[in-house]
């Protein structure tokens, strides 16, 4: 039987430490100016005692709150189990039925705000860490009476979403602007992504080493191969059992080998305006292979490069499920916090 952890903050009753320094100036000199119970929702405690200092310095007070509480009436332990619920499917409206039952009233609302905290707490997590091997994918979610396009940038390594932007995948101008930003702010050196032209113009104009994911590449390749095998000439369905054995093994040399196998497949080209002859589609095929073959080799010499881009649709994954359950987004704050918060490891 599999059992679950959360790992939710701890909350004091009351914190036994005086305050290291004034938020006001840069006193260390306190007088205690009172105390007082300030009841509080939490799961476990009731009410914490909160104390007032006065600074010697510049004379103001201030509250000193146990850990794991604040000003709000909620703890942190609460707002991110609330949020946890939500995330694993229930409501803004089922979350306060679920804690109703332990004895803790809050409104749906207050559901919405903790998770729109705990996105800005992700997003501030996320702004300046340094990834240096970057997921790109795209994604279309329901949202104010349409279906709108999201570009997902995830840190393969470490899994999680750092950016979710309102992005068109296939507008290259777009997706440049949107990932100049994370290259300069993250440090980003390499992206991983599908085998999409946008992407490939994008890296290739902002100079960042990239890796079409090779599931996507053996799909559409294989397709294909599938389908010229039905239509090439005997003499040369050899040509596209060499194509399948360089994709499978992807030799250092392979570029070259497919543009050898394009000149090799020298053919009169159709007339302007025709359609391609079987053999034109296939040497099409070598070429495109050929030209691009490097950005499907880049793990090879880069070993924190994944060979896939398997990490950033699994997060993709976690947001399309989830956003199947809310019954449409109804603003691009709204979806992205509730993208972020889905695709990222909560407790």
């Amino acid at each position: 039987m599999s059992i679950v952890v959360l790992k939710l903050p701890d909350v004091k009753r009351v914190e036994a430490g005086r305050p290291r320094g004034c938020p006001y100036c840069e006193g260390e000199t306190f007088q205690r100016w009172g105390q007082a119970r300030k009841p509080v929702k939490d799961m476990r405690c009731r009410s914490v005692w909160v104390y007032r200092y006065r600074c010697c310095r510049c004379k103001r007070t201030f509250r000193q709150y146990p850990r794991g509480t604040s000003s709000a009436d909620q703890s942190e332990r609460l707002k991110l189990f609330a949020v946890i619920c939500w995330r694993l499917g229930l409501s803004y409206r089922g979350v306060p039925a679920i804690l109703s039952g332990i004895g803790i009233q809050i409104s749906h609302m207050s559901v919405w705000r903790d998770a729109q905290e705990q996105a800005e707490q992700v997003k501030k997590q996320t702004c300046w860490k340094k990834v240096r091997v970057l997921g790109v994918d795209g994604a279309y979610v329901q949202g104010w009476g349409g279906t709108q396009p999201v570009l997902v940038a995830v840190d393969l390594g470490s899994g999680e979403p750092v950016a979710v932007g309102y992005v068109n995948e296939y507008d290259p101008h777009a997706v440049q602007r949107w990932l100049a930003g994370l290259v300069q702010q993250l440090g980003v050196s390499v992206i991983v992504t599908d085998d999409l032209a946008s992407y490939r113009m994008v890296a290739e104009r902002l100079q960042l080493g990239h890796q079409v994911c090779q599931f996507h590449v053996r799909r559409w390749v294989g397709k294909t191969l599938k389908e010229l095998r039905q239509s090439v000439p005997k003499e040369w369905q050899w040509v596209l059992d060499e194509i399948e054995e360089l994709i499978e093994f992807l030799p250092p040399q392979g570029d070259k080998r497919l543009h050898a196998l394009w000149k090799q497949l020298a053919v009169r080209r159709s007339g302007r305006g025709k359609p391609l002859t079987v053999l034109e589609q296939l040497r099409s095929l070598l070429l495109r292979l050929s030209d691009h073959w490097q950005t499907y080799c880049t793990f090879q010499h880069e070993p924190e490069v994944p060979w896939t881009n398997n990490a950033t649709e699994r997060a993709i994954g976690c947001m399309k499920m989830r956003a199947r359950t809310v019954r449409g987004y109804k603003s691009w704050p709204g979806m992205q916090a509730g993208l972020l918060l889905a695709g990222t490891h909560l407790g």
